[in-house]
């Protein structure tokens, strides 16, 4: 199971989250055409590697979390607040993280 660390609440379980998304696209703005709401919803990457994501803290404070994870060992290596610029060492050899959004 995974530890979130919440910045509002703290250390948490992952049972008190709902992965959200990826956090580094924009979802489709209200109003716009039937495909490209398709392509915004259901064609996206499957990236394998350091990932940022969203994650939905509903049995805590309620809000956002913006999540730094790996999607293949589920190592997390950052957390923050959603306007935060994640970077993170992740202790891996030519990997440390550039991620940013």
């Amino acid at each position: 199971m995974h530890r979130i660390d919440c910045p509002w609440c703290g250390v948490r379980d992952e049972a008190e989250f709902q992965y959200q998304g990826d956090a580094t696209v924009d979802p489709a703005p209200i109003g716009v055409d039937e495909d490209a709401a398709y392509r915004a919803v259901y064609l996206r990457g499957n990236p394998m590697g350091w990932h940022l994501e969203w994650w939905h803290h509903v049995g805590g404070c309620r809000r956002f979390v913006k999540v730094l994870r790996h999607t293949a060992s589920h190592e997390i290596a950052a957390t923050g607040y959603p306007d935060e610029e994640l970077i993170a060492e992740t202790g891996h050899v030519g990997e440390e993280q550039g991620v940013r959004r």
